[in-house]
């Protein structure tokens, strides 16, 4: 593994907070993640940066040393990215906006109004499946907006200056195979699945422990759960190996159906990120009304979240 800055920030987190609990909860980040994450710099690093007690956490001889490297590391960081940001809207700067998103709809049809509202706009993208990779490019300047995500109510991808802004917020649906028995049903209660195999795209935030939680509460523990990538998992639903979860906003796909969740027992908030002084307010507030009205132009598509809808409207 490279070191990157945001290794650096997060070490940095941990010295801050005093414990991988509190800076856990600091990053939006589960405890596990974030000690399998320091675990992953300590081994890029070659030795521990942080001693492990009762107490809370404290800096080893060669975590002093990495900490007083951020110390000078970052703060630089910051003023590169504000003369950055300075030198591109000056005048004769090429306009161009660069936005990253994760797997989903959302970040083309986002593409696609832009385009329409400033035809003039040099737009180039990046996709990760990672919020907290995204969070970075944002922190360092390599994005300019993304469009990422929390489940529930979580706090949205920690990183310093960041501000992040709703764009809309998604219930979470399963998609079966055309033949499932349960795929003409309305909306299908979690315990009505509990014998099926799962699938989902990867994700660095809470949205797996969210799931089990879910499930447990229904009474059974998922059998297997299968992270792969969007493709390979259309695949087997559509062989029928496993369920799928996703968005409502997931578009139609042949040989697939999606229905909700009886009781809607998860969701997903969809967020637009930037960094506090990397863009102006006009540019901003454009941004998230097109984000918005593409997310609206997405769920407009989809038959099973537009009856989803249509029957939560208040008469």
């Amino acid at each position: 593994m490279e070191l990157e800055l945001r290794h650096l920030r997060t070490v940095r987190a941990i010295a801050d907070a005093g414990s991988l609990t509190r800076a856990a909860t600091a990053l939006g980040l589960a405890q596990p993640a974030l000690s399998a994450q320091l675990k992953r710099i300590e081994r890029a690093l070659g030795g521990e940066l942080f001693e492990r007690g009762r107490h809370g956490v404290r800096a080893t001889a060669l975590g002093e040393l990495v900490l007083e490297r951020t110390r000078i590391v970052l703060p630089a960081v910051t003023e590169l990215q504000q003369e950055a940001v300075r030198f591109a809207r000056s005048p004769g700067a090429t306009a161009s906006l660069r936005l990253g998103g994760t797997h989903g709809p959302l970040l083309g049809a986002l593409v696609d109004r832009l385009a329409d509202v400033a035809p003039e706009v040099r737009v180039t993208t990046c996709t990760s499946w990672s919020e907290r990779q995204l969070a970075g490019l944002l922190a360092e300047g390599r994005l300019d907006f993304a469009l990422a995500g929390t489940c529930g109510s979580a706090a949205p991808p920690g990183a310093e200056g960041l501000v992040w802004r709703e764009v809309a917020v998604d219930p979470v649906f399963v998609m079966l195979p055309e033949g499932h028995a349960l795929a003409d049903a309305h909306e299908i209660g979690l315990t009505e699945l509990a014998e099926e195999e799962w699938a989902c795209v990867p994700g660095d935030g809470c949205f797996g422990d969210c799931f089990a939680a879910s499930c447990a509460r229904a009474g059974f523990t998922p059998r297997r759960m299968y992270e792969t990538d969007v493709t390979s998992l259309v695949h087997l639903v559509q062989v029928g190996r496993a369920v799928g979860l996703c968005r409502a906003t997931y578009p139609t796909t042949p040989g697939i159906v999606s229905r909700p969740l009886r009781g809607t027992p998860l969701s997903w908030r969809h967020l637009l990120g930037r960094h506090a002084v990397s863009q102006d307010a006009d540019t901003s507030a454009t941004v998230l009304a097109q984000a918005r009205m593409a997310h609206a132009g997405v769920a407009a598509r989809s038959d099973s979240y537009t009856e989803w809808l249509a029957a939560r409207r208040v008469p």
